[in-house]
């Protein structure tokens, strides 16, 4: 692959946050009576929107509207956003490529603000020339800001990958024209990911073997 960028998802593909995800989202199916979550059956239900993956939970929103969970999810999980660790080898990771020279940034459906505020907690903003996020707590998508990022950047399409998690980082790739690597240890399972694609490694680590 002859890259010179590389756009990097942040929860689930550097920042290994699916534990705290699955508890804070089984004290909101808790309350409610629902049938709770383990890793396994979260991985293989989480999606975006993340709407349709809290109805796949089990929330009805005929009895209350999606915002009153989503909020309550967003709550919880910034309580808990501290307890996530980066995955392992991530630093040695992103400064190989940085000291290679590739222009690295986040593309991530992580509201901006709390965004740039967990990577630097994590201590790892100093790697990305940009950071991006979304104007909401939601979660809806990151493809219109993806679309913005990439029409910045003095690299063709063909320079430009985008490493993520998710389906929809793989989505969100092909609609912006550019390739993807999807790392199977983050909120979906390697199972469904190869469904899709063939471009799944297991680890981080992984990466910088294909770039």
């Amino acid at each position: 692959m002859q890259k010179k960028a590389i756009l990097w998802d942040w929860n689930g593909t550097l920042l290994d946050d699916t534990d705290i995800c699955v508890q804070c989202m089984n004290s909101l199916l808790g309350t409610r009576q629902l049938n709770l979550l383990n890793k396994e059956r979260y991985r293989k239900i989480f999606t975006f929107p993340v709407k349709d993956y809290y109805e796949k939970a089990g929330f009805n929103f005929e009895k209350e509207k999606f915002e009153v969970p989503a909020m309550e999810f967003i709550r919880l999980y910034h309580n808990h956003l501290g307890e996530a660790a980066l995955f392992p080898c991530v630093e040695d990771v992103l400064q190989q490529f940085k000291s290679k020279g590739f222009y690295q940034a986040i593309l991530s459906a992580m509201e901006h603000e709390s965004l740039v505020a967990s990577l630097k907690d994590k201590g790892v903003f100093s790697y990305f020339d940009t950071v991006t996020g979304i104007d909401n707590y939601y979660a809806h998508s990151k493809l219109d800001v993806g679309r913005k990022l990439v029409r910045s950047l003095p690299y063709e399409k063909k320079e430009i990958l985008f490493i993520g998690d998710s389906l929809h980082d793989l989505e969100v790739a092909k609609a912006l024209d550019i390739d993807c690597i999807l790392v199977a240890n983050g909120h979906q399972s390697k199972e469904r990911l190869l469904q899709r694609t063939q471009t799944v490694v297991d680890k981080l680590v992984d990466v910088t073997e294909l770039v």
